[in-house]
């Protein structure tokens, strides 16, 4: 991705979360999209309500600087972005919020269960795992993103335990996509569980579901 259309599909992802009724009252966000290999555009600051394409830096996957400015807040989130793309080649964009039923999840330390059929349809048919909380930014918080990536190797998702959550994907429009249904799960998981709770899915439902989406390609 170049780095104009990474720039207008942060800002149309940004749009998109608000519009889907996901965001925080605060609006707080931080989203990034890979540009080339070894890079990432990355938003500066920590509101992203009305986002402009000023208020985006271009950061190595290193964590250098090389255009624009980040505030000192965002500089403490760099390393959470860059994992994500060290880690998983294929990912293109991560997107982090505050968003209020994830939120629920991540302050009780409890791993999002996949029992909606629209996360089986994203492909995320693995729970989400709680990243246990460390200040910010911090080697350690990094640290646990890491071994979550590793213990379940088939999630696009984590959820960092009393803060928010981590969300990526092929491309922002992708993890935006994908935030907006785990929230949707999330939320139902709640409200769920007013009348006793949600309940599993039968055994063979991922394979169902992916033949059902196959037949309509045909």
């Amino acid at each position: 991705m170049t780095e104009e259309d990474a720039a207008a599909a942060l800002i149309q992802a940004a749009q998109g979360l608000f519009e889907a009724g996901v965001m925080s009252a605060s609006g707080h966000a931080n989203l990034s999209a890979r540009v080339e290999r070894e890079q990432m555009l990355i938003t500066a600051q920590g509101g992203v309500r009305g986002l402009q394409s000023s208020q985006l830096a271009l950061v190595n996957l290193d964590g250098k600087v090389i255009r624009g400015s980040l505030e000192p807040t965002m500089r403490e989130i760099v390393d959470m972005h860059t994992l994500i793309y060290r880690q998983r080649d294929s990912v293109g964009a991560v997107i982090h919020t505050h968003s209020p039923g994830l939120l629920a999840f991540a302050m009780a330390n409890r791993d999002l269960p996949c029992r909606y059929e629209a996360l089986l349809r994203f492909g995320q048919a693995e729970p989400v795992p709680v990243v246990t909380w460390a200040p910010r930014g911090s080697h350690r918080s990094v640290e646990g993103i890491a071994e979550a990536l590793g213990r379940s190797a088939g999630t696009m998702a984590v959820l960092l335990g009393n803060h928010g959550v981590l969300v990526f994907g092929p491309d922002p429009a992708g993890a935006r996509a994908l935030l907006v249904v785990l929230e949707e799960a999330a939320r139902g998981e709640l409200a769920a569980a007013e009348l006793g709770g949600s309940v599993e899915f039968p055994d063979g439902a991922l394979e169902e579901v992916r033949r059902s989406m196959a037949r309509a390609r045909q």
